[in-house]
């Protein structure tokens, strides 16, 4: 009688260590699965910000590469090389009989030249940044 009591204690041990050790395994499995899935997570999330990263670093070259020939172009004319045309039309004053009349090319004024190229900066950056928002989009956000 002695054995039946040792042997059923055996088998209740036997099974709660069974089951323990099928719960340990399923954890496990759990844990292996959410690894694979963090995994894959931070490799897009790599990708992303190298596609961030290439866009911005793309944008930022035709930007500066923008005001550098804005730049070029205003030494230019401030050193008279060229000319800052307007598309313009100057209607011929009646000249009086032994007058000439003043038929020259329309050009910016001096003074307004410096906001035509704080202008022309101002549309550079405008441009880069609709572009670079417009790849942000296409490259990262619709992904």
């Amino acid at each position: 009688m002695s054995a039946l009591p040792t042997n059923l204690l055996s088998l209740v041990a036997f099974l709660a260590a069974w089951f323990l050790f099928n719960h340990l395994i399923d954890e496990r499995n759990s844990a292996k699965l959410e690894v694979v899935g963090l995994r894959e997570a931070a490799r897009i999330s790599g990708e992303m910000l190298a596609d961030r990263d290439e866009n911005d670093r793309t944008r930022t070259e035709e930007l500066n590469h923008a005001l550098s020939k804005n730049a070029d172009l205003q030494r230019d004319v401030a050193d008279g090389r060229q000319r800052l045309r307007i598309n313009a039309t100057c209607p011929v004053a009646k000249a009086s009989p032994g007058s000439v009349a003043d038929a020259g090319t329309a050009e910016l004024a001096a003074d307004a030249r410096s906001d035509y190229f704080t202008l022309r900066n101002q549309l550079a950056l405008s441009r880069e940044m609709i572009l670079g928002l417009q790849d942000h989009v296409r490259r990262i956000c619709q992904r």
